[in-house]
């Protein structure tokens, strides 16, 4: 939940007992929300755009519709036709349609950008071509996961997404109904009343109602972050190479994603990938293995639709078929699969799907497909109503501050520091378990903490300036 002021039109509590841990949590609530608020108004934005891009035009047009004429033409013949129109162009994936009626895909290395090329695949005319990174939904994926900082923005994402988690757990705890407050006065907002209390009244159900989901988005989002995700949380769950009999490169899987676009299935993107030029694998593709071969294989595999095949970039690289909710291929994560084949013996090397992953590499396969809204209409239904709940937390947040803080004054009005504070043993063991598991909450709170004591109760216009 987002809050700067969380006391939902509570009298000031006293100072014994449990109020003192109350007041330590509003504090604490209060400084997650300054920091994490302006970050999840931001996330919840380009999350909408992103979702709605993706459910309307498709990330690249392949929801273009051209006229059914009989049977499409080979692959190949479509590729020549992509060469044809852009001359020195190479190839590096091709993307079966959608279903009848709808253009293929292929991407191409032109003059060194990444390009788009829609192909009608009943006449092999282009349809269309553009630059994959020139898109709104490229522009917010690039701000959704650096703000266009690159790591620097990464880390602040980070910091924001864990001190999220504080932000949930605090808030829960100040409004988790007590003393004589029944469940109803939190799940539902009395709007009946009027000014800062309504406002306080809805933050308080609003932010109840969304605090699991908030969860699930923070942890999926935290696992492609650069701490977290790569060096604790993706690092255990990468698909484990060494049982592949096959040889291996010194390229990850995550060198098949295109800029900041991540199509490689998470649990593989920091495994290596196997070399082409081998007899390991088993016997898949009898005779040359050629664009057409490969596509033909790729569909007795019984893919429903979308899939992709990556084409081998060098002399050691292989024919790469994926299927996946994280390129939007389909609704169903379990039946997520990746095969690599051998370019010279049509072998295939590697043969992951679902059930391969670790336990926590599937929750993530199902977490990121419901965080980018894949599962279906509900799903793109709930995830808007998600973002608008997030942007509503985070202004209503800033208005309650607003409404609280002392008029015509310049004081950031925090709430004030509870003395000898009791059940202090809990609190401190909740703080060190998030500080555990998630690294970036525990340098953040750290920070914090040596800010409120030591600068703020011995720098006397710093503490008129916070209270």
């Amino acid at each position: 939940m987002v809050s700067i002021d969380a006391t939902a039109g509570r009298a000031q509590p006293d100072t014994k007992g449990v109020n003192k841990l109350y007041f330590a949590a509003w504090r604490w609530h209060f400084y997650a929300g300054l920091y994490v608020a302006p970050f999840l108004m931001m996330l919840a934005v380009t999350g909408l755009v992103m979702l709605w891009v993706s459910a309307t035009t498709e990330l690249n047009g392949e929801r273009t519709a051209v006229a059914v004429a009989g049977d499409p033409v080979a692959v190949s013949v479509q590729a020549d036709a992509v060469l044809a129109g852009f001359p020195g162009a190479a190839l590096t994936q091709y993307i079966e349609p959608r279903g009848p009626g709808r253009v293929a895909l292929f991407r191409a290395n032109v003059a060194d950008v990444d390009t788009a090329i829609l192909v009608n695949p009943y006449t092999a005319e282009i349809v269309d071509s553009f630059a994959t990174d020139d898109s709104w939904y490229t522009l917010a994926n690039q701000i959704h996961g650096d703000l266009l900082l690159g790591t620097f923005g990464d880390r602040m994402i980070e910091i924001a997404a864990s001190f999220g988690i504080v932000l949930i757990v605090t808030g829960l705890y100040l409004w988790w109904p007590r003393g004589g407050v029944n469940w109803a006065a939190v799940l539902i907002p009395n709007l009946a009343a009027r000014g800062r209390t309504l406002w306080k009244s809805l933050h308080q159900s609003i932010g109840f109602w969304v605090a699991v989901l908030l969860l699930v988005f923070l942890v999926s989002g935290l696992s492609w972050a650069g701490i977290w995700g790569d060096r604790f949380v993706q690092a255990w769950n990468t698909f484990p190479a060494e049982k592949w009999d096959a040889p291996l490169s010194d390229d990850i899987h995550a060198s098949m994603n295109h800029g900041a676009e991540n199509e490689v299935p998470w649990p593989l993107e920091l495994a290596p990938m196997p070399m082409s030029g081998s007899l390991k694998g088993m016997a898949a593709i009898a005779g040359p293995v050629t664009i057409d071969t490969a596509v033909a294989f790729a569909r007795s595999l019984g893919f429903d639709g979308r899939f992709q095949l990556t084409i081998p970039g060098d002399a050691t690289g292989v024919w790469t078929i994926s299927h996946d909710t994280m390129s939007h291929d389909g609704g169903n994560a379990m039946g997520d699969r990746t095969l690599h084949i051998d370019q010279y013996t049509g072998r295939v090397l590697v043969d992951v799907g679902f059930a391969d992953y670790a336990l926590y590499a599937k929750m993530m396969a199902v977490g990121i497909a419901f965080h980018e809204g894949n599962f279906g209409n509900w799903n793109l239904a709930l995830n808007t109503v998600f973002c608008l709940s997030i942007i509503f937390l985070s202004v209503s947040g800033l208005v309650m501050w607003w409404k609280r803080r002392p008029a015509g004054a310049l004081r950031l009005a925090a709430p004030p520091m509870p003395q000898d504070m009791p059940l202090w043993k809990g609190a401190v063991l909740i703080t060190l378990f998030l500080s555990l598991a998630f690294p970036m909450v525990g340098l953040t709170l750290l920070a914090v903490l040596l800010f409120d004591l030591v600068l703020v109760s011995r720098i006397p216009l710093l503490r008129r300036f916070m209270t």
